[in-house]
């Protein structure tokens, strides 16, 4: 006779379904949808938080929990000194959750239909000029290190990569002769994206170092594995500081600098939408803010009608 104990249904009644469900979609989301570590961590947290919050109600069945009932859990974590950018997230997870169960056949309607997470102040980000872009780049290479990072910030501006892109990267992503990365962005997606000269000839020094079969990272740590995001964000802040830099610099503010100097080229906005691989093109529209503030200050700069008129001396 089998003795063993029988798996619980994911969404059995009881205290245990509203944790079950989670677990559920979440693995849902990394199998499926292929979400990374870094997005299904911070989802696992917002959860957690709205599992806590309906135990305590008590409810034990995401069914019993209603729309008001939702909007006091977020108002909450409002009041609790949670930021509008987190809410929304919170909310997003939320919903997340709640559309997997009504897929499921668990829920009939949504709860969080028509709730609104409050609006955040979208915080235009702080980029170089192109000068400064130069300076940080063309610091002294004099050890096989040196050469590793040289190559990872030229890719960094060259290409708009993300940090986890760029740790993930692989030798047989690169097409050093086509000038070309293959990049498995957010969501698993594929996109190809040019590679800059000045980034190819790093690149191309850093492969002349050996240890790169198609299958080995581009860019290892000490351990010969692939780099980690902390190490990457040390060597960034390292350099700067070392190119007398006096801005925070950051791997994703070269992604940033990378866009914000393409649109100002270019003026293609879904070009550098593609290019990013940004899935909304309101995302890629802060570019054009940036953008805009560059030509304030050129006009400023250089209208006959927008100079201020300096007061004479006494």
């Amino acid at each position: 006779m089998n003795t063993a104990p029988q798996a619980q249904p994911i969404h059995a009644e009881g205290e245990d379904a509203l944790g079950a469900a989670i677990t559920a979609y979440l693995e849902r989301l990394r199998v499926e949808r292929a979400y990374s570590a870094h997005t299904l961590a911070g989802y696992r947290r917002d959860l957690a938080r709205l599992r806590d919050f309906a135990q305590a109600l008590p409810i034990s069945h995401w069914k019993e929990l209603d729309g008001p009932r939702l909007q006091r859990f977020i108002a909450s974590e409002h009041r609790r000194g949670l930021s509008p950018p987190s809410v929304q997230r919170l909310l997003s997870a939320c919903r997340g959750l709640f559309n997997d169960l009504l897929r499921e056949g668990v829920l009939s309607a949504s709860p969080a239909l028509g709730l609104r997470a409050p609006k955040a102040r979208r915080k235009l980000p702080q980029v170089l000029d192109a000068d400064e872009v130069t300076r940080l780049l063309e610091f002294p290479v004099l050890t096989p290190e040196d050469v590793r990072d040289r190559a990872m910030l030229e890719l960094f501006y060259s290409s708009g990569l993300r940090l986890a892109e760029v740790c993930g990267l692989t030798w047989g992503d690169l097409q050093l002769g086509e000038g070309l990365v293959r990049v498995r962005g957010k969501g698993g997606k594929v996109r190809d994206v040019p590679v800059g000269t000045k980034a190819v000839t790093a690149l191309e020094a850093l492969h002349a170092q050996g240890g790169n079969t198609p299958a080995q990272p581009v860019f290892k740590g000490r351990d010969g594995l692939a780099i980690g995001r902390g190490v990457v964000e040390q060597r960034v802040r390292a350099i700067a500081q070392r190119q007398g830099i006096d801005k925070r610099v950051y791997p994703h503010l070269l992604r940033h600098c990378c866009a914000s100097h393409l649109l100002e080229s270019s003026g293609d906005l879904r070009g550098v939408q593609e290019f990013l691989g940004h899935a909304d093109i309101a995302t890629t529209q802060v570019y054009t803010h940036l953008d805009f503030q560059h030509l304030a200050k050129v006009y400023d700069a250089a209208h006959p009608r927008a100079r201020r008129k300096t007061t004479p001396s006494a």
